[in-house]
């Protein structure tokens, strides 16, 4: 028996490794934000790690291995064979590299090797101390079924020693922003738009300045300060800073370390409101009130007249500012967009300010919304001594990938829109609005939307109703809010088989080939199975 008893335990540590990757790897995942990872286990992927069949049985097991002690033999046999199949699986995902495991930065690594000693150390005590072989299985049984709060609560341990090292660090590289006298910094933040505003205006003042701006979607404190302490030069004469928050309070970490001069708010929705917590939170960080108050006395406000809580912001800030629309001819606005013309691969409007200096402008990007970002661009670069023809020829050089949105070729001649990064309430609506400017047949492909809070019902019973009223069939990855997207869609008159539930990529990709045919369009909306893009793309 004791070959059988060793046996067990290290198919236990085998399997117990794979799942501490699996619990790194989600925090990781999260940011080590505790609002996120909480919220996680409120979809539909959450729930099931815990209500699984395998979880549900090992709390039979240990309730019965509890209940009477002659249902030993049938609950160790059973653990056995369960923690043999478990291991088995990690070790062929190792093989093939499908695991779920952390980026394994410093302190991936380091929670990574803390909590599989604690995992080694809690084994070898039991093997040491503990006798009686039913002792040593219910604890064993134990310690796997409490294993998400264990490594949760090594990761709460050690993120105090974190939050200090990352305050250094954060002073570090506000130190670095103060010794640059003649360096001008433009903080970007809103709840969608500013990846592509970021990435617009940097296009646009590159052609004519030394500019640095934060890579792709680093916006935390880290990722803005790694770039100052490792990229900024004193030849640098704009910083570009994409600000992101999930807490109240969060703009104003950023902004005490970049101190930006001139303040973009790109358009507020209720993308990771139950991250928030209320409204007001979301308002006080990405609604931009944040970013507006730190700002200078010399600084200026630049905001997105097509949003009201930008409005609203912009009504109530009394220092310099700017609001810019597409629509034509707003009250007080500052600059604006006329003749808008959407094409399937670029947008062509008339640019116009405040002062009447008009322009051509052709932008190789895809979707009317993209205007928005591409004037709140405009807007900031001429207010930084760029003209207006400068601008708009600057702008020629900006890209599809850019934008957000890219269109590609699929097989069989459909094409095929990856909007795949990320996706929110205003984002979804505005794909779904470019996909009017296709013929023939339309397909988005979509999850449910995350962290929406108490509004997410509401949320996606109105995406429900838009997408019915543009696209001909729609095929849902994640089930959270399935219902009540199909609540929307069916309101329209449309069937329900017109709107499936599909999370496997192989089956998506069946399902798509065999409606759509040559000239017929697929939208991927959010993270949808990275399968599919390579299932979809003509090779």
């Amino acid at each position: 028996m004791d070959v059988f008893i060793n046996l067990f335990s290290f198919l236990w540590l085998i399997r117990n490794v794979k799942f501490v990757l699996f619990w790194i790897y989600l925090w990781q995942l999260k940011e080590y934000h505790t609002g996120r990872f909480a919220d996680h286990f409120r979809t539909y992927k959450g729930k099931q790690i815990f209500v699984s069949p395998l979880p549900i049985l090992k709390v039979i097991l240990i309730v019965a291995l509890l209940a009477n002690y002659s249902f030993f033999n049938i609950v160790f046999w059973a653990l056995l064979l369960v923690y043999a199949v478990e291991s088995a699986v990690f070790i062929l995902g190792i093989k093939q590299k499908s695991i779920k495991r952390p980026a394994f930065t410093f302190k991936a690594v380091l929670l990574t090797l803390i909590a599989i000693a604690l995992t080694l150390a809690y084994l070898f005590a039991l093997q040491t101390y503990i006798t009686s072989m039913f002792w040593l299985l219910f604890l064993l049984l134990a310690f796997d079924l409490l294993m998400p709060a264990i490594i949760s609560l090594v990761v709460l341990a050690v993120q105090p020693f974190f939050v200090f090292a990352r305050y250094r660090i954060l002073d570090q590289a506000r130190q670095k922003v103060l010794e640059h006298k003649n360096l001008t910094i433009i903080g970007i933040t809103g709840s969608y738009g500013k990846t592509s505003s970021k990435e617009f205006l940097t296009t646009i003042l590159s052609s004519k300045f030394s500019v640095l701006s934060t890579p792709e979607h680093k916006n935390s404190e880290m990722g803005i300060a790694q770039t100052i302490l490792q990229s900024l030069t004193p030849d640098h004469k704009f910083f570009i800073v994409e600000m992101g928050a999930y807490n109240k309070g969060g703009i104003d970490l950023l902004c005490n370390m970049a101190r930006p001069d001139i303040g973009i708010v790109t358009g507020v929705n209720e993308q990771h409101l139950s991250t928030f917590g209320s409204l007001e939170n979301l308002l006080s960080a990405e609604g931009g009130r944040e970013l507006a108050r730190n700002l200078p006395a010399h600084g200026i406000l630049i905001v997105n007249g097509d949003n009201a809580y930008c409005v609203d912001l912009y009504k109530n800030f009394k220092g310099n500012k700017r609001i810019y629309t597409s629509k034509e001819n707003m009250v007080s606005a500052d600059m604006w967009a006329e003749h808008i013309e959407v094409k399937p691969t670029y947008l062509d409007f008339i640019l116009v300010s405040r002062q009447r200096n008009m322009a051509h402008c052709r932008v190789n990007v895809l979707g009317k919304h993209n205007i928005q970002n591409v004037l709140g661009a405009m807007m900031a670069a001429k207010e930084l001594g760029m003209g207006i023809q400068e601008i708009t020829r600057a702008c020629e050089t900006i890209t599809q990938q850019q934008g957000g949105m890219v269109l590609k070729k699929g097989v069989h001649g459909i094409t095929v829109i990856d909007s795949s990064y990320s996706a929110n309430p205003d984002g979804v609506v505005a794909d779904v609005d470019y996909l009017n400017v296709h013929a023939n047949k339309k397909v988005i492909v979509m999850p449910c939307l995350i962290e929406l809070g108490k509004e997410s019902n509401r949320i996606h019973e109105e995406l429900g109703k838009k997408i019915a009223q543009v696209c001909d069939l729609a095929i849902i990855t994640t089930k959270d809010k399935f219902r009540q997207l199909e609540t929307g869609f069916m309101s329209q008159g449309l069937n329900s088989r017109k709107m499936l539930f599909c999370d496997d990529a192989q089956e998506i990709f069946n399902v798509i080939t065999t409606f759509c045919g040559q000239g017929d369009t697929v939208l991927l909306e959010g993270r949808v199975p990275g399968e599919l893009l390579t299932l979809l793309y003509d090779r």
